[in-house]
């Protein structure tokens, strides 16, 4: 999904390839195609599509992928985009997207 893009390489996704099962569950979860499968090993093939939500994380059962909420927060970005101002987000502060 080359067209929707946040902050190039900003983004704190991590994939270990050692953990990695090849369940692909990531590759279901990720709303914008930021994983593919090589072999029996999933890949990140385009990081500057991830947006942070977390999904991969959250469902990986190896706990092979890490990503850190906050630098391209989802919400935020949505919250902007709806709103036509710029994403901001407490997430560095633990509160979570609170744009209000």
């Amino acid at each position: 999904m080359a067209s929707l893009r946040y902050l190039e390489g900003a983004v704190t996704l991590r994939l270990d390839a050692e953990l990695c099962i090849g369940c692909g569950m990531c590759l279901e979860v990720c709303p914008h195609g930021v994983f593919a499968m090589e072999g029996k090993k999933a890949l990140v093939a385009d990081l500057g599509a991830c947006m942070e939500c977390g999904a991969c994380a959250l469902n990986c059962p190896v706990q092979a992928i890490s990503v850190t909420p906050g630098v391209g927060c989802a919400v935020a970005v949505i919250q902007g985009a709806l709103r036509g101002t710029e994403p901001c987000c407490d997430c560095s502060q633990g509160k979570g997207a609170c744009c209000s």
